[in-house]
């Protein structure tokens, strides 16, 4: 075909272009991977288009010139019935196209925009390519009035469907942009869309009324509160269920969508009223018991979650939903439910035994691929709720992950099992019990594997919060002190431990730091912390380290105002770091209390932390710094306390995170305001 063969390739002088990355992609790459699909013809894959997508983008946005040069090629391999990659081809191309249209004018050059006008004809008849596969793809490249054809013309359900939904996101971009087009041409085009979807929800299939929910949207976002009913009757018919994946596919997607991908996409369209959307999950879930739907049950469950993540208002919602799919046949679901009834506790207690029952439960998910059983999600759950009867193989279980020395992964905000010292830290009081496992698991694991694994840092951080509790674990983790992977580790573990670990403060003295000399005034004040007594050598050091210009202050700021008065010599330079520090205020405001007794200057630097958490303000750390401050000094002022009570009544989980880390958090966050809201 004319255009696309090799010696049109080699007829262009490459040498006078450049790819996005050319210390990477030299541009020579560009006509090598086009003469390869040339020569391919039937055979191209989407392996062969791979370097066209590592040399035609910039890294920052934009098109390098390479991309204008290869474009009349790019249109005529995707053109070319013969071709093996057309879809791919196709597919580059819309990519292409959009990263010069977020570009704009100023990040392309002027050589591309010219070429796609040059191609338009070609790039429009891809729309109507007999293949249905390229007409979908070329949905991509579509602009309104080319997608509005579409629609008209297309009789594809597999194509007409994407037509639909890329339609609602064309308009929803046309009403967004005011300054483009003509408002007459934007207010037509709209409402020709918005009677076409009127049309759909009408007369259509029901897979495509679903769509044109969804598409409409993008318009009006409470069109899928008003066709609720409309929605659970499509998702919950099992005559339906098939049909979704037969017709449900986008441009950019490989696979096709299913009835359960879709139930999760409509949930989350309720989302800006949660109470709407709550109750969304719950009919949902009536439809999926009525008809004993475990992929309907699944979509619940994940959708429950996140709503708990989200909002405590959801706890009272999702607490019988997870408990009536305990029983479920379904491993997946059952693992899920457990996996939710551990969060919700202590609220889960009434389900206590029925969790029990689980703990034996062999049951994986194959569907999402959380790690862990049924019996370990349901461990948790028990522990979390003070009940003994999980305590038994719990240290074996959290530890099963890593025994092998395999690596861990998981999606950000998705279900997951917990860190093993997140499950272990509240434990104390059942360090008699726990610690002997978890003593032995460091035994074998150092017996397989030598050196100090994953589990000696589980070993630290519990031992960290049980203190006194873990003075058994004494003679394994002092050794480590002469480790400088370990030795700061240790000391706060020695420190937690109290009197028991007095014995230690010699060797702690001469902790081996000369891989890390900052810290020597940590190693001096820790040993002066656990041996107790007049020390003025920590003092001393951590004085030279508060003033060092060159180094942060905030460690040794912390760490002085142990000393109280005794530091009053260095309070001027505490005041400065606090007046100064954009960062770490709160610590020196803190500390200048500490040595000064004055709390006229502290008690306003805390005030202002909490009080912009009424705000915008997201930095959960500094807020719980604030929060310990208020707490060490005693007393908290009147506006800090109203502000405390808006954060406290407020429904958002008060965590950064979207995972179980978020309830975790948030429990945690609670107890501490609740405490300062008691103090005087």
């Amino acid at each position: 075909m004319a255009g696309t063969s090799v010696e049109a390739v080699d007829a262009v002088d490459w040498s006078r272009f450049r790819t996005g990355v050319s210390e990477h992609h030299p541009v020579e790459e560009v006509p090598r991977a086009l003469r390869r699909l040339v020569r391919r013809g039937p055979a191209a894959t989407e392996e062969d288009c791979h370097p066209l997508y590592s040399c035609l983008f910039a890294p920052g946005g934009g098109l390098p010139s390479a991309a204008a040069a290869a474009l009349p090629f790019l249109t005529a391999l995707a053109s070319d019935s013969a071709n093996g990659a057309r879809v791919t081809l196709v597919e580059l191309l819309g990519a292409l196209n959009g990263a010069a249209r977020e570009a704009g004018e100023q990040g392309t050059h002027e050589a591309w925009r010219e070429e796609w006008r040059r191609q338009g004809d070609k790039v429009t008849a891809l729309l109507a390519d007999p293949a249905p596969s390229v007409r979908r793809a070329a949905l991509l490249l579509a602009d309104d009035d080319a997608l509005l054809e579409r629609w008209h013309a297309e009789r594809d359900p597999a194509v007409r469907l994407p037509v639909l939904l890329a339609l609602g996101t064309c308009a929803a971009t046309t009403a967004g942009a005011p300054g483009t087009g003509s408002p007459g041409g934007r207010h037509r085009f709209n409402g020709a869309v918005e009677a076409m979807l009127s049309r759909v929800l009408r007369d259509d299939e029901p897979v495509m009324k679903v769509a044109a929910v969804i598409a409409w949207a993008s318009l009006d976002r409470d069109v899928p509160l008003r066709h609720t009913d409309v929605l659970l009757d499509v998702l919950a018919d099992p005559a339906v269920r098939p049909r979704f994946e037969q017709i449900w596919w986008l441009p950019d997607v490989e696979v096709p969508f299913t009835r359960d991908d879709v139930a999760a996409w409509v949930s989350g369209l309720l989302d800006h009223v949660p109470p709407a959307a709550l109750s969304f999950v719950t009919r949902l879930a009536e439809a999926a018991e009525r008809t004993a739907d475990d992929g309907l049950r699944r979509v619940v469950l994940d959708e429950a979650w996140r709503h708990m993540v989200l909002r405590r208002s959801a706890a009272p919602t999702v607490l019988p939903l997870a408990a009536r799919l305990l029983d479920c046949t379904d491993d997946c679901v059952r693992l899920k439910a457990a996996h939710l009834l551990a969060m919700l506790a202590p609220d889960s207690g009434p389900y206590a035994d029925r969790l029990a029952a689980l703990l034996d439960d062999p049951g994986t998910d194959t569907v999402s691929w959380i790690e862990g059983t049924v019996g370990d999600f349901a461990r948790w759950a028990l522990v979390r709720l003070g009940d003994p009867r999980g305590l038994p193989g719990l240290v074996e279980s959290l530890w099963a992950p890593y025994r092998e020395q395999f690596g861990r992964s998981w999606v950000e905000g998705d279900p997951r099992r917990p860190e093993m010292h997140e499950v272990l830290a509240p434990l104390r009081e059942h360090a008699d019990v726990l610690l002997p496992a978890l003593l032995e698991e460091v035994r074998q694991d150092h017996e397989r594997h030598g050196g100090h694994g994953v589990i000696m840092g589980t070993l630290l951080h519990v031992a960290e919060e049980w203190g006194p509790d873990a003075l058994p674990v004494l003679p394994v983790v002092l050794p480590l002190l002469k480790d400088t992977r370990y030795s700061l580790r240790v000391i706060d573990v020695l420190l937690a431990m109290g009197p028991g670990a007095a014995s230690t403060a010699p060797a702690v003295r001469d902790a081996v730091v000369l891989g890390h000399p900052s810290n020597h005034h940590t190693t001096a004040w820790a040993a002066w912390r656990i041996a107790g007594g007049d020390d003025g050598t920590a003092l001393r050091i951590l004085g030279e380290a508060v003033h060092d210009e060159q180094a942060s202050p905030y460690g040794p700021v912390t760490l002085l105002s142990d000393f109280g008065p005794a530091a009053a010599a260095h309070a001027g330079r505490v005041r400065e770091v606090m007046e100064n520090s954009e960062y770490g205020r709160v610590v020196a405001a803190v500390a200048l209390w500490a040595i000064t007794g004055d709390q006229g200057t502290t008690l306003p630097v805390l005030e202002q932390v909490v009080v912009r958490f009424t705000e915008d303000d997201d930095r959960y750390g500094d807020l719980a710094e604030a929060l310990r401050g208020f707490l060490r000094i005693g007393t908290v002022t009147p506006a800090a306390r109203r502000a405390l009570r808006l954060v406290g009544a407020r429904d958002l989980r008060l965590s950064n995170h979207r995972d179980y880390r978020a309830v975790l958090d948030d429990q945690e966050l609670r107890s501490v305001i609740a405490a300062v809201l008691a103090l005087p």
